[in-house]
């Protein structure tokens, strides 16, 4: 099996430090299982491609410990944990994040080719994007075919895939490490808690926002609910903390962000908007994603043409406020029972936002980087499927209004974009033709005549086609 690594960077031999691997020698390494081999196919300053090569033996296999089926079989050739085994013996410096001799290269993005020259995917040329595309990959698949005179085999799961990124050595070997047994769904070593370890380690940084965690766990730990169980939970402790610490250091440009628009009252008018555009929707089970502390449920609550209202926020601390604040304590039982508070993300998948007639989602994608808001787009519009969806977000645009808004500054500093009228347009109109819905707009707030509204509505309504 041979897995390949090319920097196209100027002074590209600098991959060589960072593997720990000299350009100019050939590196080899006894395993238990074979034998693994580093060289470099091209050492240029423009161009310089390192080689892995995993050579196995295939009756020593059978008739070793790892009693394999078959003397024939696909494990010498293809990408697995054998070869994951071996690239963390060979670059394990890498993968640890060190390099003594460059340390400033450790941090460093560079564009990287990836090639694995036979992987063999469970779901396809699909499964590769949606585990790949999501760490910023170009992805390209290759499909190998089988051969031509039996039909009956169907379609090949073997594939020759290339990865293209601007990203670091180590976290490029950490997401082949991790991904490339899920890919192939086998493991030749016994799985115990110290795997949940290593995938937790290998997963650092990424694994927790990835938006087919769930898969990617649950394959890499070969479906063993107690590890996968231990695995979720831990993963879900970070996510929380990392909450804690965002809500903590947002919380100055939160109110940074409402003095900006409390002139004009801004966040009123944006609820206001919202809950009547919901009511002439005609909606009668409605679902607030990121509900923060309650301020549109309790309009809606308000209103007893809203018969089922759900918040959901990833943050305890405001789930814990919106449930003071509502109070729910403190209603009598017909009118506490329309509404219903729970933790969630709009990151995964997940059954309990399915069945409502409107979805609300008030100033919450622009917090959202690409790979997730990707991600909350089809959990919202592909999974969960309102009839409809409301969605606001600022006006960038209207920003050189504000008096002491700095040029260029975004109005909070947790906000990952700010859109423009067009761009906001462009995003729903694609999320419209992608999932089956129209869309319509409108203002939120005082429209200036050359700059617009400060911010802006999109109402997404499932098409006759697009109703399930």
């Amino acid at each position: 099996m041979l897995i390949t690594i090319t920097n196209t960077a100027d002074e590209a031999t600098d991959l060589g430090f960072l593997l720990h691997k000299n350009p100019a020698n050939l590196h080899s390494a006894d395993l238990a299982f074979g034998k693994a081999h580093v060289f470099y196919s091209s050492a240029t300053a423009q161009r310089c491609t390192a080689c892995l090569l995993l050579e196995l033996d295939p009756v020593e296999l059978v008739r070793g410990a790892q009693q394999l089926e078959d003397y024939v079989n696909d494990r010498p050739y293809v990408a697995s944990s054998y070869l994951t085994v071996a690239m963390g013996r060979i670059f394990g410096t890498a993968l640890a994040g060190n390099c003594q001799k460059r340390p400033e290269l450790v941090e460093t993005k560079l564009p990287l080719e990836l090639t694995v020259e036979v992987i063999r995917a469970r779901g396809g040329a699909d499964v590769l994007r949606k585990l790949f595309e999501p760490l910023g990959y170009h992805v390209e698949a290759a499909p190998i075919p089988l051969d031509d005179k039996f039909p009956d085999w169907g379609e090949s799961r073997y594939f020759r895939l290339t990865l293209k990124a601007c990203v670091t050595v180590h976290d490029a070997l950490s997401h082949l490490c991790v991904l490339l047994p899920v890919l192939d769904e086998e493991k030749h070593y016994y799985i115990g808690d110290a795997e949940v370890d290593k995938l937790l380690r290998h997963g650092e940084g990424w694994l927790g926002k990835h938006p087919e965690r769930q898969l990617i766990v649950q394959r890499y730990l070969k479906r063993r609910s107690s590890l996968v169980d231990q695995a979720m939970a831990r993963l879900l402790d970070e996510e929380n903390a990392a909450v804690e610490v965002v809500e903590s250091r947002t919380e100055q440009a939160a109110l940074a962000e409402k003095d900006l628009e409390r002139p004009m009252t801004l966040h009123t008018q944006r609820l206001n908007l919202v809950a009547t555009r919901l009511k002439t929707l005609e909606a009668k089970t409605i679902l607030d994603l990121g509900c923060g502390e309650g301020k549109l449920l309790r309009r809606l609550l308000a209103d007893r043409a809203f018969e089922r209202i759900t918040g959901m926020d990833v943050s305890h601390r405001s789930l814990e406020t919106a449930s003071s604040r509502l109070p729910l304590e403190r209603m009598p039982e017909r009118q506490r029972k329309r509404v219903h508070l729970m933790q969630g993300s709009l990151l995964y998948r997940d059954k309990r936002l399915s069945g409502f007639d409107a979805a609300a989602v008030i100033e919450v994608i622009e917090h959202l980087d690409r790979p997730r808001l990707v991600a909350m787009e089809r959990v919202l519009f592909e999974f969960a499927r309102p009839r409809h969806v409301v969605v606001t977000t600022p006006n960038r645009e209207y920003n050189v209004l504000f008096p002491t808004l700095p040029p260029g500054k975004l109005r909070h500093g947790d906000h990952r974009f700010e859109w423009t009228r067009a761009e906001f347009a462009d995003w729903a109109g694609a999320i419209g033709v992608r999932f089956g819905y129209q869309v319509s707009f409108e203002p939120v707030g005082p429209v200036d005549e050359r700059h617009g509204a400060p911010s802006q509505m999109a109402v997404f309504s499932l098409t006759a086609g697009g109703a399930q």
